[in-house]
């Protein structure tokens, strides 16, 4: 494993029906087997496989990119933010624990089609033309927070979880996901704010860069997807 980038989880299925989880890694791909489960260990596992999971999920930054551009103020932000992280939460528990089945591959183009709808919605938006994505972006958050929770599920369902340690994997799984998430909106406002505060001489058509490339990546991501099915 030295000679990789690949990381694995390792997982040891006990004769009296307990497991136990482990992520190996490059830099650490050696691991002891303990002699009784760790929920502790299940929850540190899951939640870092939350966290790189929503960071490397190009599309899911994207579509919260979309969203920071598209509010107007840090009110509306927040109550994107926190209607997506909503939505999402009900979607990835609830095909998680096979309640809802939802084929992946569908799935996975209309989350690129949505963030290619709030691409169009922040040009609107730019030419004085708000839209709903404007006016009411809690809205499109939760409606399309429902189909990312269904992408994160097909990341989580590839991963597997733990017989006896399912309710720990996802709760820690998920809260991975928030604080990933969390984490690329501070970064992304720290920017905005670096920009304003240093006053950079910007021509006016700069402000339609950022929505025209989060739209042209959608809809690539979009065609990818449909010649997959």
């Amino acid at each position: 494993m030295e000679n990789t980038v690949t990381d694995a989880l390792l997982r040891v299925e006990f004769a009296d029906g307990r497991s136990w989880d482990q992520r190996l890694t490059p830099a650490a791909p050696a691991a002891t087997v303990p002699r009784a489960t760790s929920g502790s260990g299940v929850a540190a596992t899951y939640f870092s496989l939350g966290v790189e999971h929503i960071l490397l999920g190009y599309d899911h930054l994207l579509f919260v990119l979309g969203l920071i551009l598209v509010t107007g103020t840090l009110r509306q932000l927040a109550g994107a933010i926190t209607a997506f992280t909503a939505a999402h939460s009900i979607t990835l528990a609830a095909a998680t624990l096979g309640l809802v089945r939802v084929p992946s591959k569908p799935v996975e183009a209309i989350i690129a089609l949505s963030i290619a709808f709030l691409a169009v919605e922040i040009l609107n938006a730019r030419a004085g033309k708000p839209g709903i994505a404007a006016r009411a972006p809690w809205i499109v958050a939760f409606a399309f927070g429902l189909l990312h929770g269904f992408g994160f599920a097909g990341a989580l369902s590839e991963i597997g979880m733990p017989a006896g340690h399912i309710p720990i994997s996802l709760l820690f799984f998920n809260l991975g996901v928030e604080t990933g998430q969390l984490l690329f909106v501070a970064a992304m406002l720290a920017l905005a704010a670096g920009v304003r505060f240093a006053r950079l001489p910007l021509p006016p058509w700069a402000s339609l860069v950022p929505p025209y490339l989060i739209g042209s990546l959608a809809m690539a991501w979009f065609v990818q997807r449909i010649f997959a099915f």
